[in-house]
């Protein structure tokens, strides 16, 4: 009787958390930590708690507590995992992501971080390895296909870009990061209308996301073809090597001193004016901070 109370006691912190009432399912979870202290899966619930409320460092410490009591415990992996990712410590993430797919080959979301953490990297084609494996195991999921358009994008493979695009919308229209990564790809194949629509889109349905507002603004931003043309010539030389930059760089201030200043002259002038542009048209003219 006692367990069959116990697991019900669990199951209702677990639906706390997921209905997102937060501090009542910590207490809980607390409350069966103090009566059995020796149970692993009580510490993860409470550091996937801990997760979902951004509370990195506390995640972190449960998920450990977790792991010393059972070191294969998954959900205590997946909290690890998701802590590194979520704070762009690559190096944890590497090895942690090691043991998390070692202990569930069958985690669909482990490929997906390792194609993001490889397209962090510039390895496209390992990244596109990696999000088609995650796609194998979960053959409809949205973002992985809108994971998988963007790659295709940084491949410049933008017809298949574009095909992956119409899956991904076609399984799910109503996932802003569904959006945010089909308009990374837009904006990778210079459809910058699209981008805007999807990033639109995107604040719809996750109005409070501050990375994807800020892209929106960076969108409305690169409409402005005068704003574009500045913006060309960086976009090419980003397929150049270091040296090549620095020695270009060289040779341009050598012989055209006078055009390269006027170039970043005008280039300020663009950045600063489209800007002002995008603020009036989406704030008006308010500049409260």
């Amino acid at each position: 009787m006692e367990t069959t109370a116990y697991t019900t006691r669990f199951r209702k912190a677990y639906q706390l958390m997921e209905w997102k009432r937060h501090a009542e399912a910590l207490k809980e979870a607390g409350e069966l930590i103090r009566e059995n202290p020796d149970d692993a899966d009580v510490y993860a619930l409470a550091s996937d708690i801990h997760l979902k409320m951004d509370q990195h460092d506390k995640a972190l410490h449960w998920s450990g507590e977790a792991l010393k009591r059972d070191p294969e415990n998954r959900v205590a992996w997946f909290v690890r995992v998701s802590v590194y990712y979520e704070t762009d410590n690559d190096k944890p993430l590497e090895e942690a992501l090691r043991e998390a797919l070692r202990i569930d080959p069958y985690e669909s979301h482990y490929s997906f971080l390792k194609a993001n953490l490889c397209n962090k990297k510039g390895r496209f084609a390992e990244a596109k390895a990696h999000i088609e494996t995650a796609l194998e195991l979960q053959p409809e999921n949205a973002l992985y296909l809108a994971v998988l358009g963007y790659i295709e994008a940084l491949l410049k493979h933008y017809d298949a870009s574009r095909i992956f695009e119409q899956e991904a919308l076609r399984l799910d229209s109503e996932s802003p990061h569904v959006f945010l990564y089909l308009a990374w790809a837009a904006g990778r194949r210079d459809e910058y209308e699209a981008q805007t629509n999807f990033l639109k889109n995107a604040i719809r349905l996750d109005p409070v996301n501050g990375q994807i507002r800020t892209e929106y603004l960076e969108a409305l931003q690169k409409n402005y073809k005068l704003y574009r043309f500045f913006l060309y010539p960086a976009k090419l030389l980003k397929r150049w090597k270091p040296w090549q930059l620095l020695l270009a760089w060289i040779v341009a201030w050598i012989v055209f001193k006078t055009l390269v200043l006027v170039f970043i002259g005008l280039y300020i002038l663009s950045h600063w004016m489209t800007k002002l542009l995008v603020h009036v048209k989406v704030f008006g003219w308010t500049f409260r901070k």
